[in-house]
């Protein structure tokens, strides 16, 4: 969907691409100089996320971080990848193997999402 390009949305966009990894609200609020409240915020990432641009991960700790989409076909989105949150710095960042799994007959799979904490090869 083409919607209208503005100050708010071009600034969390730069956010999101100048850090190479998912960021949280809070750490998107952190880093744009431009000023704009928690809603505003949560409704460009939603926007962003309806259309393809990016994805919402929920984390081991239940905080939703949003990921660019990156070598997504248009409505071909497949996240069914594991994450991996650093305990010491807190970046979050997509496992780019895709995780497959053996279901019983009769099941369908959409979305296969996982979490593996521990020490970022910065922080390690």
């Amino acid at each position: 969907m083409n919607r209208r390009s503005t100050p708010a949305k071009k600034a969390v966009i730069e956010a999101l691409k100048s850090s190479g990894h998912a960021l949280s609200q809070e750490m998107i609020e952190a880093r744009v100089t431009e000023k704009m409240d928690r809603v505003t915020i949560y409704r460009v990432l939603n926007s962003f996320c309806e259309d393809g641009i990016t994805h919402k991960i929920l984390s081991d700790e239940g905080k939703y971080y949003f990921a660019l989409c990156v070598n997504c076909e248009e409505k071909q989105h497949n996240h069914s990848h594991f994450h991996f949150r650093c305990l010491t710095c807190q970046k979050v960042e997509c496992l780019e193997e895709q995780v497959t799994v053996n279901l019983p007959d009769g099941y369908v799979k959409e979305n296969i999402t996982g979490w593996i904490t521990g020490q970022c090869n910065d922080c390690s």
